[in-house]
């Protein structure tokens, strides 16, 4: 592969920062394989109030932050965090916001009841993600998006930023992980993810009941390629995928497999 082609991962979660699932592992070692493959290879996750910014040696990037993203006429700041990965030449980028992401659990507050504000906190990490990128003037070949939080990607990027010259030619990959929440993002969840006058109702019919598989069916349309993430993603939404005409679904693969799978899919998107 050419030493100029790049790819992105927008992860949910990754090791050593945030370790949710096993998941976290195959995303670390996805991106330390693609670097080492040749690919100039960056990382952007949120930044969850749970890890330690000491720790991993989190630091404010000024110069890209000062980005306000705005959810339904309100203006959220967006504060851009960067830490170099553990044995490897790799920046990841985390994405910060006072409202969304300083408190120290994740989904559920202290009684498990799942954050009303869920479906403002995916709607802000994605667009969030995209205007970094926009920020970092580093057109990606390859985004490679892992995790509920991300499935708004794929949409967006065919339709809200389809225009945008860093995304001109870019291929999304969706990693598909089996469900991990059974509530709904709420009924105001499409209009929150509305982010553009480009973006028709019609556009998030897949998505609209706010569930895990609705989010799921709606990154699994919009993406490029998908890959499954777990042995129990739901069959019923694998199903419907496949029988896409020219859908790339690239199987599950267990952690200590080779990755060159991974590699060859991301080989394939490229000479599209």
């Amino acid at each position: 592969m050419s030493t100029k082609k790049r790819i992105l991962f927008i992860a949910q979660e990754m090791s050593p920062y945030l370790e949710l699932t096993d998941y976290a592992n195959m995303v670390n070692k996805m991106a330390i394989k693609s670097n080492e493959s040749g690919l100039e290879v960056r990382v952007i996750m949120p930044r969850f109030g749970i890890i330690n910014e000491r720790r991993h040696r989190l630091h404010e990037v000024v110069r890209l932050s000062g980005i306000n993203i705005v959810i339904e006429g309100d203006d959220y700041p967006l504060i851009i965090k960067v830490a170099s990965l553990p044995n490897a030449r790799l920046q990841v980028y985390f994405l910060d916001n006072e409202d969304y992401f300083k408190r120290k659990t994740l989904f559920t507050d202290e009684n498990e009841q799942f954050y009303d504000d869920n479906a403002a906190r995916a709607v802000f990490f994605c667009k969030g993600a995209l205007e970094t990128v926009k920020k970092f003037g580093w057109p990606p070949d390859i985004i490679h998006c892992s995790g509920w939080m991300t499935s708004l990607i794929p949409l967006y990027l065919k339709t809200a930023y389809k225009k945008e010259p860093v995304f001109a030619h870019s291929k999304v990959v969706y990693s598909m992980e089996p469900n991990s929440f059974k509530e709904k993002l709420g009924a105001g969840f499409v209009k929150k993810a509305t982010i553009s006058t480009q973006i028709k109702e019609k556009d998030l019919e897949l998505y609209k009941e706010g569930t895990n598989s609705a989010l799921n069916r709606g990154a699994g349309k919009y993406a490029d390629a998908v890959v499954l993430a777990g042995e129990k993603t739901e069959k019923k939404v694998v199903d419907e995928l496949k029988a896409e005409k020219g859908k790339i679904i690239l199987p599950y693969k267990k952690e200590n497999e080779d990755l060159a799978d991974y590699l060859q899919l991301y080989t394939q998107l490229l000479g599209k």
